[in-house]
């Protein structure tokens, strides 16, 4: 290669990389289970003016199924759960045998095999020399393909909302070489409350003024550091209302001995015993009150479900409001679930963005939350990964690219 085109790549190169790190900081805020409609009960000032000065959508639509962990990694990497491989809170994988995945497993939720079926926004960030800091989310503690954030503490839910937004205040406050390119903040007050107390309890409704709160200390925050930074605020799912007198037993309704319960809740998973799928597959997929069943391979594919080798071999899913149990949990009895169908209203989430990158008063009809990827990739100035997503939706938002 001759010295003049070398000289020519090595300046292209460097254009390349001034164009990444020129980039704001984009923050990425979930506050999860913060159903669309908890906008309107008017104790969130914070939020609405960040919506007033960017862009909001009338909801957003949850990947199924609409539960924490799978939708969190949806929103950093575009796949839905079938093809990101985080299916569920409670997974189990014969390539990953004697372990079963949960939330409260500590050495499964940092083991990297069971996120490795994706590349998420932090780690493709970490790749191209963008710092990422992770105030708490999905995935954050397991090494994806070997990367972690720059900054990724173990999650701590006892850590308050406002001690959490200090926390990644004092990450963007430090005399450093390289700033953070891209950052992540957890907030799970909403969440507790809507299902201790159920989605329409004043309770729920105080813990949403809190997160606002928590939200508005972040603004202020930046602010003071004169940090003009992207934000995206967006939830994982929504909060139905359950109760008692609307459950299924699945254990009465299925031969005993047919099956190994993998899930339950909104939605149920089972695998049949050995020798009687048949048995099991009689029972369940015949017409049934307040759920639907069906094998896997045969979900509808409008819920783009069943194809994962982590999603059990039945599935089924309840009406909006139902429960599917197997044994009586009604002494520890919650008053709010989500895990219904993504389509369902009262599983809707919120998405609210603003900053240099958005236009002002800008209201997005309903979209799906794989499309919130592809949009971080853009505010990071980086290609994103084949994904479910689509930036189209979202155009309509940006404000022109100088």
């Amino acid at each position: 290669m001759n010295l003049n085109k070398l000289a020519a790549l090595l300046t292209l190169a460097l254009s390349c990389c001034a164009a990444v790190h020129a980039a704001p900081l984009t923050i990425l805020v979930s506050i999860d289970g913060m159903r669309a409609d908890y906008l309107e009960r008017g104790v969130t000032p914070n939020l609405s003016r960040l919506a007033a000065h960017g862009a909001r959508a009338v909801a957003m639509r949850p990947s199924f199924p609409s539960i924490t962990f799978p939708n969190h990694y949806t929103l950093v990497t575009g796949l839905r759960p079938d093809h990101h491989g985080i299916v569920d809170n409670n997974m189990d994988d014969a390539a990953i045998p004697g372990v079963r995945f949960s939330m409260g497993n500590a050495a499964a939720v940092v083991d990297r095999r069971w996120w490795d079926q994706a590349e998420p926004v932090w780690v493709t960030a970490e790749l191209h020399g963008i710092r990422s800091g992770t105030m708490f989310w999905p995935g954050s503690e397991a090494a994806i393909h070997g990367v972690r954030p720059t900054l990724a503490p173990r999650f701590d839910g006892k850590q308050p909302a406002v001690a959490r937004v200090d926390r990644l205040l004092s990450w963007l406050g430090r005399a450093q070489v390289k700033p953070l390119g891209f950052a992540t903040l957890y907030l799970d007050d909403v969440d507790h409350a809507g299902h201790t107390f159920g989605p329409d309890a004043g309770h729920t409704t105080q813990a949403v003024e809190r997160v606002d709160q928590a939200i508005g200390r972040l603004v202020e925050g930046l602010a003071k550091r004169r940090l003009d930074a992207n934000l995206v605020i967006v939830s994982d799912h929504g909060m139905a209302p359950v109760n008692a007198g609307r459950v299924v037993r699945m254990d009465k309704l299925l031969p005993e001995g047919s099956y190994n319960m993998v899930v339950s809740g909104p939605y149920a998973g089972m695998e049949p015993a050995p020798g009687r799928e048949a048995e099991l597959a009689a029972a369940l997929l015949k017409p049934q009150e307040h759920m639907e069943c069906w094998r896997k391979g045969e979900i509808p594919a409008r819920l783009a479900y069943g194809r994962n080798a982590r999603v059990p071999a039945f599935i089924c899913l309840a009406e909006t409001g139902w429960l599917l149990e197997f044994g009586d949990k009604n002494a520890h009895m919650k008053l709010g679930a989500h895990g219904f169908d993504n389509a369902a209203p009262e599983m809707a989430a919120i998405f609210i963005a603003a900053g240099p990158a958005f236009k002002p008063g800008v209201v997005l009809p309903a979209f799906d939350n794989v499309d919130v990827y592809p949009l971080l990739m853009r505010l990071l100035n980086l290609e994103p990964l084949p994904s479910d997503g689509d930036l189209t939706p979202l155009l309509p938002a940006l404000a022109p690219q100088v």
